[in-house]
């Protein structure tokens, strides 16, 4: 698996997309009718990394405000969806406690995850954070796996795609972009910017809607990582 590789590569067919004016729009950020949810195993970058993330942000707003940036607050890596986001479901859909036994006995004797956070990629949707973990975020994915391959639990991973990167989305397109020169030039000047380096000592189960808003999402558990 070579990280940089891949995203550079996502990071160069969404800038094609991006000269010719083709940026995904995402219609349902503002709908109140948006019932989206699922859970989630995410960890979070720390303070200093968060505050330079948003200083990024912030260069972006100034250009294209009517975008949808992420607060501080939502930035997340996403280490495994266990249930996918889909309408209607709610926590009564399933046994709360047997998942959160199974990842306190999954998470057992795992190290602190250490990451790099350096340097932006996108998607034709979105605007992403590239991170550099350490051996173990994988290991704690691939225990997951199979922990619930073969196991009763109601979970969808891997059912959209398999996931081996370590990015946060920071930004979403949902309307129109006005100023699409200066936009990418911007992007371009913050192509392998230093976000900072964080060592996570803890993970979270969470339920949550599509976007990680903090208004929305109910932590189910913590876990230390030891």
């Amino acid at each position: 698996m070579n990280l940089a590789r891949d995203y550079n590569i996502l990071w160069e067919k969404s800038l094609t997309k991006f000269r010719l004016g083709e940026f995904e729009l995402d219609p349902f950020i503002d709908s109140p009718t948006d019932n989206r949810f699922g859970i989630t195993l995410l960890l979070r970058p720390d303070e200093r990394t968060k505050e330079k993330i948003h200083q990024f942000l912030q260069e972006l707003m100034e250009i294209e405000p009517e975008q949808y940036y992420y607060p501080s607050s939502d930035i997340h890596v996403t280490i495994m969806s266990v249930i996918c986001c889909y309408p209607g479901f709610v926590l009564e859909n399933i046994q709360v406690n047997q998942y959160i036994s199974a990842f306190k006995n999954l998470v057992c004797n795992m190290k602190p995850i250490e990451i790099e956070f350096k340097g932006i990629t996108a998607s034709p949707s979105c605007i992403l954070i590239q991170e550099f973990p350490s051996n173990n975020l994988n290991e704690l994915r691939n225990r997951i796996r199979a922990t619930f391959k073969n196991s009763q639990y109601f979970q969808s991973i891997d059912k959209r795609y398999s996931i081996h990167t370590a990015h946060c989305t920071v930004a979403r397109f949902k309307k129109p972009v006005t100023h699409k020169e200066e936009f990418i030039r911007r992007l371009l000047d913050c192509k392998n910017a230093d976000f900072g380096f964080s060592k996570v000592e803890e993970v979270e189960l969470v339920y949550n809607d599509w976007y990680q808003r903090k208004n929305l999402v109910q932590v189910l558990s913590t876990f230390k990582l030891k």
